[in-house]
């Protein structure tokens, strides 16, 4: 299959067709480059705020219900491209209110044959949770397609192993992380993540990030970030783990080809089994008393 990480840029869309031209766009051009499955990244749905205007999309509150409203429309754009152009799409990630008083991170993921379902943030940064009042929603699942078992970890949620491990557990061969950081910092969290997430359950992890500024916006202002597609450092990938990365803050998709085969491969034959050997940890993941009393 071909893989394509988006380098998104935030913009402050005017209307509705732009909106739908710009997704039209990036789909075409990744689909007409062969690729299968295109990952989009986390609040990339921030920018329709901006179409209820400049003071609405200006407001941290204001902007979370206005980008929830446009999330159905959204959603059919998406599956209807799809369809269309025969792809996997992770659309971007935004805010959905699912009957609750707070709004979840939500990002929808459709197939071919139209929509496959969705997968919510699972731990909310200082910044979601002390600031902008965004929860926690529905739990991890895997999805079962016909380029492999997917799982999706936005964001943060590649930063904690345990999650990562839940997916492995259920059948993920490859795990996609769209994230939205402002800092390089934030961004190189995301990235060692997301390679550890790699090395650990032995699979492909896919890093989408948004790029640029968005001044329109005091909740996704700054954006920094690198497209990639990460794998174990081991046989049938290359030794550095990174099998694909563009350059920092380059807007545009990063693509590679992968082998499904190869994560069975590394699984079973690999210098190493990370992904075997978890239950050892496990085990092993025990603190002996301090001896600082002994003699």
């Amino acid at each position: 299959m071909k893989i394509a990480a988006a380098a998104y840029p935030l913009d402050a869309v005017s209307d509705w067709s732009a909106y739908e031209a710009k997704m039209r766009r990036w789909v075409e051009e990744a689909a007409v480059a062969g690729a299968d499955l295109l990952v989009f990244p986390e609040y990339g749905r921030m920018e329709l705020a901006a179409l209820e205007g400049a003071a609405i999309a200006g407001d941290l509150e204001g902007s979370l219900g206005a980008a929830s409203r446009w999330s159905e429309k959204a959603d059919a754009l998406t599956e209807a491209l799809a369809v269309e152009f025969g792809v996997h799409i992770l659309a971007p990630s935004g805010p959905v209110f699912d009957g609750g008083a707070r709004p979840v991170n939500r990002a929808a993921f459709f197939g071919p044959e139209g929509r496959l379902g969705h997968q919510d943030k699972q731990v909310m940064t200082r910044f979601e949770r002390e600031t902008w009042d965004v929860v926690p929603g529905d739990p991890l699942r895997v999805f079962e397609t016909k380029l492999g078992r997917i799982g999706i970890l936005i964001c943060y949620d590649a930063e904690f192993p345990l999650l990562s491990r839940a997916l492995a557990e259920a059948g993920a061969e490859i795990i996609l992380a769209p994230s939205c950081t402002d800092a390089l910092a934030g961004y190189s969290r995301v990235r060692v993540g997301a390679m550890a997430r790699a090395l650990e359950n032995q699979c492909v992890v896919v890093h989408a990030p948004t790029v640029g500024d968005a001044p329109w916006s005091p909740a996704v202002d700054e954006n920094v970030g690198a497209a990639a597609i990460y794998g174990p450092p081991d046989l049938g990938f290359p030794a550095t783990g990174v099998i694909a990365e563009g350059a920092l803050n380059q807007p545009g998709w990063v693509m590679a080809d992968v082998e499904r085969t190869a994560i069975a491969r590394v699984r079973t034959e690999g210098a190493v089994f990370n992904h075997a050997h978890w239950p050892e940890s496990a085990v092993r993941a025990q603190v002996s008393p301090c001896d600082a009393d002994k003699p």
